[in-house]
């Protein structure tokens, strides 16, 4: 082969010069355009805000008290953000949490019995309720959003009747005087000390399952089937993902955080209203979308809803602290829930361009 032969250029169009896909843009844009970093700084400038204006949150008692308002909320939006990025929505998760908190005080009470065993039947119930609707969902191909409104309403019903029909009230009794409610309330509902200040045990909870999650979604093979079926789920179950394993687990992962919430909630107040809950769910999905979650499934983080949540918290008790009327809450929220949808399209959309 002569020397022209080996020197001629290979047919095609030349190759492109320049750095690497991603590498140009500059460092400010590419962490920007994550989306727990603008979460977080938007955590963040709600947090400056109400320092100023409510001067009393800068107490440690104030700020735990913060911290606990938005682990309640933290403990299920984790779980709901995982659900969301797997693609699916669950409207029952807010009258979940007081289905399981009913069933154990009811079952405790009216049986006599040790409070675990309430709990433990809560448990298996709260399980049961999550698998029915991720089998339904992958059975039926009804949008989970249908499904789960049904069972929301369902359980709404139940929640009144039953309560009504056992107890003759809208409340449940008193369980603080039986058998293993302190431990359970230990377990669930206790406090912890810090340098003078009582920090619920919940915020702790929050906290270790936020870093749970995180490890789950980036480091597990189940973490990668949960963003392959939100983002295309025939696409993932071309390739050897159980689709129909993953999301029916995922659901059953609700209703363990809706049953964990609940027991805190039962055993911080020894009786469970029957009527609450309605509205909560609302609460967890905007607290995800906030934190970074897509609407269309296949993208967010664990640690996005975090700081959603500790936004809530921050704007639900500033609120309180700074004296304002706490009928502004919900407009509080609207504007978050609207600014954070923007956030997400433009990071969407500045990612797919660049």
């Amino acid at each position: 082969m002569s020397t022209a032969q080996r020197t001629e250029p290979a047919s095609g169009p030349p190759p492109v010069s320049g750095p690497a896909p991603g590498t140009g843009r500059p460092l400010a844009l590419r962490l920007v355009a994550r989306p727990e970093v603008g979460v977080f700084l938007g955590a963040l400038a709600v947090m400056v805000f109400f320092l100023v204006a409510a001067p009393t949150l800068r107490q440690g008692d104030s700020m735990a008290t913060v911290l606990y308002q938005c682990s309640t909320i933290g403990l299920m939006a984790l779980p709901v953000a995982l659900l969301m990025i797997g693609g699916e929505f669950d409207l029952s998760s807010g009258v979940a949490v007081i289905t399981s908190a009913l069933t154990a005080s009811m079952l405790s009470y009216q049986l006599t019995v040790n409070v675990w065993t309430g709990v433990l039947v809560s448990l298996v119930l709260s399980l049961a309720i999550g698998a029915f609707n991720g089998w339904m969902v992958v059975r039926t191909g009804l949008p989970s959003f249908l499904v789960t409104l049904g069972t929301f309403l369902i359980l709404q019903g139940v929640n009144l009747a039953v309560t009504k029909l056992v107890t003759g009230n809208v409340a449940t009794d008193d369980i603080s005087d039986m058998d293993g409610f302190g431990q359970a309330k230990a377990v669930f509902a206790s406090s912890v000390g810090i340098g003078g200040v009582q920090v619920k045990i919940t915020v702790f909870y929050w906290l270790a399952f936020a870093a749970l999650a995180t490890w789950v979604l980036l480091r597990t093979k189940y973490g990668n089937w949960i963003f392959a079926v939100g983002g295309s789920k025939e696409s993932a179950r071309a390739v050897g993902v159980r689709v129909d394993f993953t999301k029916i687990t995922l659901f059953m992962l609700v209703s363990f955080g809706a049953w964990f919430v609940g027991m805190h909630n039962l055993f911080a107040f020894n009786t469970v209203q029957s009527g609450e809950g309605v509205g909560q769910e609302l609460i967890y999905i905007a607290a995800a979308v906030i934190g970074g979650c897509l609407l269309t499934g296949g993208s967010g983080s664990a640690i996005g809803p975090v700081f959603g949540a500790f936004m809530f918290g921050m704007v639900n008790q500033g609120i309180v602290f700074a004296g304002w009327n706490p009928d502004w809450f919900k407009a509080f929220l609207g504007v978050m829930l609207l600014g954070a949808v923007l956030i997400n399209l433009w990071v969407q959309r500045t990612a797919t361009r660049r």
